[in-house]
């Protein structure tokens, strides 16, 4: 069996955990952060719209890549020592949502956090990255709750029943 784990910063430890409790012990589990390239490339295009392109040295964009290969580096770190059983470290970049799926191809689950509200139940609960990845993931899928779930009562209530 083969598990991919989609870390991303401050929900990765729920995603750890729920390997550690519902992946066999067996697995093949595949630690998987990806870097979108937005950041970087805003601080490049801002720092060339401000101050032109003369001075390279001083751009942001590049410091902004180190530090969130260092971030990615660290989460991976992280979560191998928490996941405490041999792993692989898988790290992309691109559209993230789009490579969490190429990355679940050929996997048996795909384990990953909510990202929207998680202050109550429903399906404001998924950001746009795990809701894409959720409904084209080409495997089973895990969703977790990063902290405990909501109770029933933050459902939201039916629409009111329209008459004709």
């Amino acid at each position: 069996m083969r598990v991919i784990a989609w870390l991303v910063e401050g929900t990765w430890p729920a995603c750890v955990d729920a390997v550690r409790t519902h992946a066999p012990p067996d697995a093949k589990v595949v630690l998987l952060h990806v870097s979108g390239p937005d950041v970087p490339g805003v601080a490049h295009g801002a720092f060339a719209g401000l101050l032109g392109r003369g001075h390279p040295e001083r751009d942001p964009g590049g410091r902004l890549e180190a530090l969130e290969g260092t971030s990615a580096t660290e989460i991976l770190d992280a979560a191998a020592e928490r996941l405490g059983r041999p792993c692989a470290r898988a790290e992309r970049s691109g559209r993230v949502e789009r490579e969490v799926v190429a990355a679940a191809e050929g996997a048996d689950l795909l384990v990953l956090a909510r990202d929207g509200d998680r202050s109550r139940l429903g399906p404001r609960s998924l950001g746009p990255a795990v809701r894409f990845a959720v409904d084209h993931a080409p495997c089973p899928v895990l969703l977790v709750w990063p902290e405990p779930a909501p109770g029933l009562a933050t459902i939201p209530p039916p629409p009111p029943h329209h008459h004709h």
